[in-house]
């Protein structure tokens, strides 16, 4: 078979699942749209960490380190890209399924018409900029190693990545507010493509950033489970 198996990329093919499994819950409304944000964070932590366990096999040979990149930013195009929009689609065309919240409806059919076509403006623009994030690292990465060699210790633009973070957070302030946030995950999402294709400089952390951005992620992911349970309960 075409491809390559072994350990080293198994936490890229997991995101990949995961990304497509929560693209599939979100856009089908089984269960609730927001369902597809706890397989966002599955991606986000195997993404912390699939890097390093591909650099612990020391005699891995240029295809398969060269693979190891290109499968890894396709990943992380549908895992940060693809799926936060089809969360983003799922909470416009179903909205927040939750006791007690009062759903944001516009009966002018204009309006309705308007919003609808910002919604998909925004939704391509997100992954437009995700995918030239991408693409621009992996040029520009392929280059510096040339001449520099080593970690680089900043990033030009914020990295894709940072979506497994940025809408779950988002995503809790709905058990907590009354209100609809369809509106403000779409401001969010413009927000974050534009920095993605930013000049600002993003300091690359370490293993002790990372860990603590996993820490983050899975007290995240540990409290949006509890609310999804704990209002589906209420909604029976």
């Amino acid at each position: 078979m075409l491809g390559f198996y072994d350990y080293t990329v198994w936490l890229t093919y997991i995101s990949l699942m995961s990304a497509t499994f929560g693209i599939i819950i979100s856009l089908h409304g089984m269960g609730h749209p927001y369902w597809g944000m706890f397989f966002l964070m599955i991606s986000g932590l195997c993404d912390a960490f699939d890097g390093r366990v591909a650099r612990s096999k020391k005699d891995r040979t240029e295809i398969q380190k060269g693979y190891g990149i290109q499968i890894d930013s396709l990943s992380d195009l549908v895992a940060f890209g693809v799926l936060p929009v089809c969360i983003g689609e799922a909470m416009v065309s179903l909205g927040p399924d939750i006791k007690g919240i009062a759903r944001f409806r516009i009966t002018d059919k204009t309006m309705c018409t308007i919003l609808s076509v910002l919604s998909i403006a925004i939704f391509i623009f997100y992954v437009l900029a995700a995918l030239i994030r991408l693409a621009y690292f992996n040029v520009t990465e392929e280059e510096r190693q040339k001449t520099e060699g080593g970690c680089r210790k900043e990033y030009i633009g914020l990295p894709v990545t940072s979506a497994a973070l940025i809408f779950p957070t988002l995503m809790l302030i709905q058990y907590i507010t009354p209100f609809d946030i369809t509106l403000g995950y779409l401001v969010v999402l413009f927000i974050t493509g534009l920095l993605f294709i930013s000049k600002i400089k993003v300091p690359k952390p370490g293993f002790r950033g990372i860990m603590i951005m996993v820490g983050i992620g899975v007290f995240e992911c540990i409290l949006l489970l509890i609310c999804l349970f704990a209002f589906e309960h209420i909604r029976q």
